[in-house]
């Protein structure tokens, strides 16, 4: 059962990061099997969570892209890439982030989140 205000809270600040047209993409593209998820990725991650007041936008865009690019998910990283450049972060923070994934997850790791923020960077300059 979706607790309608977290759900709202949630949706507004996945708006607010990856842009209404991704959120509606997402939404027009839900159904009966994968619209459960969405409500789900809607009300937990980005009401529950991201809602929080405990840590600003930027720092945990930052913490997604270490995590998104140690377990890599080029897919969801770059949709990341570019909600942390919508909440402040900059191009050489990324890098920074991602030499830190290099240290800790491999050099295999930080090669493939180069790859995907770059694309990502492509796309950003060319909306």
């Amino acid at each position: 059962m979706v607790d309608q205000d977290v759900y709202d809270r949630g949706r507004e600040i996945r708006t607010a990061v990856l842009g209404a047209a991704y959120v509606q993409k997402a939404a027009d593209a839900a159904d009966d099997f994968t619209g459960p998820f969405q409500d789900l990725v809607t009300e937990y991650c980005w009401g529950a969570v991201w809602g929080r007041d405990g840590l600003p936008r930027k720092t945990r865009s930052m913490l997604n892209l270490a995590m998104l690019a140690a377990l890599n998910r080029p897919d969801e990283l770059r949709t990341h890439v570019r909600g942390a450049l919508t909440n402040g972060v900059t191009r050489e923070e990324i890098r920074e982030v991602f030499l830190q994934v290099a240290v800790y997850a491999g050099v295999p790791a930080a090669a493939e989140a180069f790859r995907t923020a770059r694309t990502a960077f492509d796309d950003a300059d060319h909306r």
